[in-house]
């Protein structure tokens, strides 16, 4: 017969019963659970009976020299929880006590002032100055590709710490054209693209390979060059544009390095011109801390200006390229030809403005007005310019309108203006 035909104990409801390996009549090997006490119908004791055990915790009572000599400690938060709860309490009965630990607390303040999380733009070269004292490089990096190689160094820092929300940002290029304000709408992403891809003209002269690849432009410019980049994405450029622009910059400046600087004059096409290699390394350079400043404004950064000497070296190729400029201008049809033009020979002094550049970087330059051939002269001064360096550079880069550079003033009225109006003309996208 099985355990489950057995008949039920007394006392015990009727069904299957389980052997336990215990005897009749001695208590279970196993206690059963224990019932609570509102189950016991018992009545609950009262707190009286339960003596010290119902009654929190006793807090030490701390004297008033005591409190006294933590207050320190307590301004530094290195108090105990107890100890900084005792010390608190103090305070609100103890007006001495309280003044005492509020003169603690600002002390405590001014010593531990608040810094930024952010590097100090000038800590790279600072480093690199004080390493190169010591030891000369073995190879170092022409002067004229130095602003390339920090600009392009500052602008990676920036990128660095960009989530995918940054990189897809909304950027709108400018430049002037045709006396007219012109813009594009891109993204940070797009934007590193447009650099990647007008670079790629210095590397294409230095024999690297095209980051284009085998995509053709139909105008070996940097406006078509970035525009065929942007149409060749399957999907619009994305934080992985970063690694090939980096890559490229690094190749730049450690080609030109091992050259030893002897490949300064090599010309570098920009399609409707071209420039030496010298120059085209500071314009890449000066396109580079503009863009970095137009991405910093999209994603509300704040971003600093270049080291002076960088500034300077950038403000001397623009105020070298107005004379070129102004005579497109006025072959174009853009600028009034003078009344009083002043002629003169290849390499002779002719009618001329002085252009002021305060501030960081800043400098003095004669612009000859009537001839690109002709040299800059003092004696033949028809007007003077003052500009901030910084304000001169975003009139450069189609920043600032020509109309509204804030700029001092004097003497012909139409020089000045044909000469601010070729500053914004060297814009471009």
């Amino acid at each position: 017969m099985s355990g489950s035909d057995l008949p039920s104990g007394p006392g015990e409801p009727d069904g299957p019963a389980y052997d336990d390996g215990q005897e009749p009549g001695k208590p279970p090997r196993i206690p059963t659970p224990r019932p609570s006490v509102e189950d016991s119908g018992l009545p609950l004791p009262a707190l009286e009976d339960l003596g010290d055990a119902a009654l929190p915790p006793v807090r030490p009572v701390l004297e008033h020299p005591v409190l006294k000599a933590l207050l320190g400690a307590w301004a530094l938060a290195a108090c105990s929880a107890e100890e900084a709860v005792a010390v608190e309490e103090h305070l609100g009965e103890c007006g001495q006590c309280a003044d005492e630990a509020r003169r603690l607390r600002e002390a405590v303040g001014l010593l531990q002032r608040p810094e930024s999380l952010d590097l100090d733009p000038s800590l790279r070269t600072r480093v690199l100055d004080t390493c190169l004292e010591r030891r000369p490089p073995r190879i170092p990096v022409p002067d004229w590709a130095a602003a390339y190689d920090a600009e392009t160094a500052r602008l990676d820092a920036l990128l660095q710490d960009f989530g995918d929300a940054e990189w897809h940002a909304p950027v709108r290029l400018r430049w002037f054209r045709a006396d007219e304000s012109t813009s594009r709408r891109t993204t940070v992403a797009g934007v590193i693209a447009h650099l990647l891809s007008v670079d790629g003209l210095v590397a294409l002269a230095l024999g690297l390979d095209d980051p284009l690849g085998d995509v053709t432009s139909r105008h070996p410019t940097p406006a078509a060059r970035t525009e065929a980049y942007w149409r060749a994405s399957h999907f619009p450029p994305t934080r992985a544009v970063r690694a090939p622009w980096r890559d490229q910059s690094h190749n730049l400046v450690r080609t030109v390095s091992f050259t030893g600087g002897s490949t300064g004059k090599m010309p570098v096409p920009y399609g409707d011109f071209a420039l030496p290699l010298h120059d085209a390394m500071l314009d890449r350079a000066f396109e580079c801390w503009v863009h970095a400043e137009d991405i910093a404004d999209a994603v509300d950064y704040p971003y600093d200006p270049p080291s002076p000497r960088h500034l300077h070296r950038m403000i001397d190729l623009a105020a070298r390229m107005l004379p070129t400029a102004l005579a497109h201008r006025r072959r174009a049809g853009l600028a009034a030809p003078a009344p009083h033009r002043h002629l003169v020979a290849a390499g002779e002094p002719g009618r001329s403005l002085r252009l002021e550049i305060e501030g960081s970087g800043g400098g003095e330059w004669l612009i000859p007005l009537d001839s690109p051939a002709a040299k800059g002269s003092a004696e033949h001064e028809v007007a003077h310019v003052a500009l901030d360096g910084v304000e001169f550079c975003r009139l450069a880069a189609g920043h600032v309108p020509p109309q509204e550079a804030a700029a001092g003033q004097v003497g012909d009225r139409q020089a000045i203006r044909d000469v601010l109006y070729a500053a914004a003309s060297l814009s471009r996208m």
